[in-house]
């Protein structure tokens, strides 16, 4: 379990392992906030192959894509918690200016790994002359990081609100008697 630095080494092990037999699965993503769901995703991706690349999308990419409160975990340390993952044996990163499907171009895998909603159709079919075989999983757990953000941030506006309410009007109340005294 590795990190690619840069994209010279990435093909340097990829034609390494190409040699020594090996089937190549790609997969990519955010994984943003680990949780089972990308565990799981990971384990039946690695079962289409031999050598699991992932390929983790850069801070910036992530800001573009989810806004600029996001990723929640930096880029650094989702790569290193992925090396961790038994199921991956490669990571590198992608940056925001990395051509659309550029780390499926460079990997040219065996098996490019997605999950539903990622590609139509017609993009499946267009990628399936990049790669050997393009396989769709289903998402893996019932949540997703994006969700559990959402669930968080609607909880903490809720205690706000319980907790903001009565002062506000407590102190509307105390500038409108301001305001009357005032205009006495």
């Amino acid at each position: 379990m590795m990190i690619a630095k840069n994209f010279e080494s990435l093909q340097y092990i990829i034609q390494k392992e190409r040699d020594s037999g090996k089937k190549i699965v790609l997969t990519q993503g955010s994984f943003d906030l680990v949780h089972i769901g990308h565990a799981r995703y990971l384990q039946k991706a690695k079962e289409h192959g031999d050598f699991l690349i992932v390929g983790i999308d850069s801070d910036k990419k992530i800001q573009v894509r989810k806004g600029p409160d996001r990723p929640v975990v930096p880029q650094d340390e989702r790569m290193e918690m992925l090396t961790h993952i038994k199921h991956v044996d490669l990571v590198v990163l992608k940056d925001l200016d990395m051509p659309k499907w550029g780390l499926i171009k460079i990997v040219k895998p065996d098996v490019l790994i997605g999950v539903e909603g990622t590609y139509d159709k017609a993009q499946v079919s267009q990628l399936e002359k990049l790669c050997g075989q393009v396989t769709i999983l289903e998402r893996q757990a019932t949540t997703s990081t994006s969700a559990k953000i959402r669930h968080l941030q609607i909880g903490l506006a809720d205690k706000l609100s319980e907790a903001l309410t009565p002062k506000i009007i407590e102190t509307i109340e105390v500038v409108f008697a301001d305001i009357k005294e005032k205009n006495k």
